[in-house]
């Protein structure tokens, strides 16, 4: 009797089991919408906020200020300016990384590919890709102590392709983002790309919203600060149903001062993934399902303001789908759905094809199941990823200048605290050329590196160089050119000091 209770318990624990495994049936041409609505929504929202980035640094467009759409714009835009569609053409060179070595393709390959790529790169992507080129793996060449640009919004914007092909599916994309968006990201910057894969795949299971971000929310660690803000936006929504203006300034008061990205310490300007994703997220939820509200708030909360349209634009294009989309916003769509994006041989319709038959592939992987026309997607519950903080216990606390040696061959400067950045550039905008300032990096007359600073755009490093984990105290820094030249510049900036402890400018403005 005991072994005939045991069994029957155990069949009653198997029916419950599959019991709980959700599913949801799409029509094969209901999924292919959905997928070519994202994939046309990110570029529509790119191309709509365009002229606007990161024009307006630390505040929001006026309402009195028109945003600019007439028919041909797509077009015009893929064809004059292509450099606008980073945020697409960095998603093609992983789908066709996926699409060459498939759904297992190795971590290297992925890296090689984007470090390799004939485009210029910037923030995280850029620091990521230097890294690569000098002999580091990934994922500690998106380590914040190896990138400073560690919680900038770049995987953030390059995510989408790893929700479009995880449809109903959180956790599978997030998989996809643990091994792809450790190459330029960690902490907060990882987390804005495994948030925006898994909006992007909850857009598959609900009409609603509200729901697809709170249930993508659910991907990441509640203690994280990225958890934290996006999680305000959502309450402040609450509180402000009407007034996307007022969470924008909560948003402003509560997260705004970055302390990684060199470019937004002290300064204005914001590429940190969490602020970008609350614009991200107001978008969502106060263009309530209206395709113009969302790409208009998007936008005109400032900062990256063509990245942010972009990904909101693509949601919702998932959600509703390719058909649903307002004709107004598809003007000119079909004529600009065959160009390439520069950098690639992949067009939209490329993606179209190649996004419907990865997603496919990764459903039947999944325990979903393709009948004829009917696919059968087994919806998982989202899963919170791994916890990672970038920047842990240092603090930006001032900005110091540095002096050239008289000789020009050597950059010196003093300062007190656990860490530094040192800005500047030796590479001027799409110089190709081969020549590598050789240098030295003493720290307290020690050499500590010995960083090959190309005069190549696309290769340079993006900033000079950094140590983050000193001991508290006085230091000496001496940056040694060891060839200097007269042909190429080597423009040093300012160095961001850092330490174990937040200054309060209030005191430190009256000493």
């Amino acid at each position: 009797m005991k072994k005939i209770a045991f069994a029957i318990c155990c069949c009653l624990l198997l029916i419950q089991s599959f019991a709980q495994i959700k599913t949801i049936t799409l029509s094969k041409e209901k999924l292919n919408d959905k997928i070519r609505g994202g994939w046309a929504g990110q570029t529509i929202g790119v191309t709509f906020g365009g002229p606007y980035e990161f024009r307006f640094d630390g505040t929001f467009i006026g309402d009195y200020q028109s945003l600019l759409w007439y028919d041909g714009y797509l077009k015009n835009t893929m064809l004059n300016n292509p450099g606008l569609y980073d945020d697409l053409y960095m998603d093609l060179t992983f789908v066709d990384v996926f699409e060459k070595y498939g759904l297992d393709a190795p971590l290297d390959s992925f890296a090689n590919a984007f470090a390799h790529a004939g485009y210029a790169l910037w923030h995280a992507n850029q620091a990521g890709r230097y890294n690569i080129l000098h002999g580091m793996k990934a994922p500690m060449c998106g380590q914040w102590k190896n990138n400073p640009h560690a919680d900038c919004i770049d995987y953030q914007i390059e995510a989408d392709f790893a929700g479009l092909m995880s449809p109903g599916m959180p956790n599978t994309a997030s998989a996809i983002s643990d091994k792809i968006g450790h190459i330029m990201n960690y902490g907060d910057g990882w987390y804005g790309g495994v948030f925006v894969g898994a909006m992007y795949s909850m857009a598959f299971t609900s009409n609603d919203i509200n729901y697809v971000v709170s249930e993508a929310l659910k991907t990441i660690p509640k203690q994280s600060e990225f958890y934290q803000c996006i999680n305000d936006v959502i309450g402040w929504h609450k509180k402000y149903p009407a007034e996307w203006k007022q969470t924008w300034l909560e948003v402003q008061k509560k997260w705004a001062n970055d302390i990684g990205c060199p470019d937004g310490v002290f300064a204005p300007f914001n590429i940190d993934a969490k602020v970008n994703a609350a614009y991200v997220v107001m978008g969502l939820l106060y263009g309530e399902k209206d395709f113009t509200k969302t790409l208009e708030i998007a936008t005109r909360c400032g900062q990256d303001a063509d990245c942010n349209p972009s990904t909101a634009g693509g949601i919702l294009g998932a959600i509703m789908g390719y058909d649903k989309i307002p004709a107004y916003w598809k003007m000119g769509l079909k004529e600009a759905e065959n160009i390439p994006f520069k950098y690639t041989t992949m067009s939209l319709e490329n993606v179209y094809t190649t996004g419907l038959k990865h997603a496919l592939q990764n459903i039947e992987r999944n325990g979903g199941k393709i009948n004829g026309d009917n696919i059968t997607i087994a919806v998982q519950s989202p899963k919170p990823v791994k916890m990672e903080k970038s920047f842990d216990g240092i603090y930006p606390v001032t900005k110091i200048p540095v002096k050239w040696s008289d000789a020009k061959d050597a950059l010196n400067f003093e300062f007190e605290g656990t860490g530094f950045v040192l800005k500047g550039e030796t590479a001027a905008w799409a110089s190709t050329t081969d020549f590598v300032f050789s240098t030295q990096l003493f720290i307290d007359d020690k050499l500590v590196e010995s960083p090959e600073l190309p005069a190549n755009y696309t290769t340079r490093r993006h900033e000079l160089c950094w140590k983050y984990d000193l001991p508290k105290g006085k230091h000496k820094v001496q940056l040694k050119i060891v060839n200097p030249s007269k042909e190429f510049n080597f423009n040093a900036g300012e160095v961001i000091v850092y330490s174990d402890k937040p200054v309060n400018g209030l005191l430190a403005n009256k000493r």
